[in-house]
């Protein structure tokens, strides 16, 4: 695939009508302050989904939000066909964090095999040196399989927490801005394994953002801005809607038209 903006994306494969996510007056409170504020969406299943919009707008919350690891949530939040957090989830779902969740003092094959006895501690060996050897494949790391996971790159260190994500074939898979700080050549293999995911498996993939390029490579976009959705469409529906030549000048337009709004807003109180 040539990931170059503006150029064509894999059509999304054929899925069935239920949401992978779906979300109703989503609302966090941290403290004084409401971070995601009566969120409204769905995620399809078997597509690729971006999360953009500037940091500190609320992806990173919203995500914790998805994979259940984040308090005093209100509103409705289905994953998978269950409340987010349920435990028979747990399997079922591939989570990045923005910082590599590996230990520094084991190989990257010890932490992989680690994960994966954990994530499946019924499964035999021979099955779990499979999934292992699968997912090394994956993230291009098989060269890389006996190093020290401290003595990696930061990107090669992204790429073993991406691998632990993929274990057992998850249905959805949940990335924190997994592109941050790589070069273009590794994006671009990453954004192809993306699609393989995708295409190939039938993965759903919600993937954070900051960088308004990477939405042109996605099937849907949702945008955000201080903890509110600004639009929940696809890249081609978003530039015609705004008559925009790119996305990040949709999300521009829609961020102009939002600030004007409330303006409005505080003028006629």
């Amino acid at each position: 695939m040539n990931n170059a903006p503006g150029t064509p994306r894999p059509e999304p494969p054929p899925t069935d009508d239920t949401p992978a996510v779906h979300a109703e007056g989503l609302t966090v409170v941290r403290g004084s302050r409401t971070v995601l504020r009566g969120l409204d969406f769905s995620v399809p299943r078997g597509q690729i989904t971006g999360l953009l919009g500037p940091s500190g707008c609320g992806k990173s919350t919203l995500m914790r939000a998805i994979v259940g690891t984040q308090a005093k949530v209100t509103g409705t939040l289905d994953v998978l066909g269950h409340p987010a957090g349920h435990p028979g989830l747990r399997t079922r779902i591939g989570y990045v964090t923005q910082a590599p969740s590996v230990y520094d003092d084991l190989t990257v094959r010890q932490n992989l095999d680690y994960f994966a006895a954990i994530l499946s501690p019924g499964l035999p060996t021979a099955e779990r040196r499979h999934d292992v050897d699968r997912v090394l494949a994956d993230v291009d790391l098989i060269t890389r399989a006996d190093a020290l996971a401290g003595n990696l790159s930061g990107g090669q260190r992204s790429r073993v927490s991406l691998a632990v994500a993929l274990l057992g074939t998850p249905e959805l898979l949940v990335l924190d801005e997994p592109t941050v700080g790589l070069d273009p050549v590794l994006r671009r293999d990453l954004w192809n394994l993306f699609h393989s995911l995708a295409a190939d498996r039938g993965a759903t993939l919600l993937i954070s953002s900051h960088v308004m390029d990477e939405a042109e490579r996605c099937h849907r976009l949702l945008l955000m801005r201080e903890g509110e959705i600004l639009a929940d469409d696809t890249p081609d529906a978003l530039r015609t809607r705004t008559d925009s030549e790119t996305v990040e000048a949709a999300f521009l337009h829609l961020v102009d038209k939002a600030i004007a709004a409330g303006r409005t807003k505080e003028t006629t109180r």
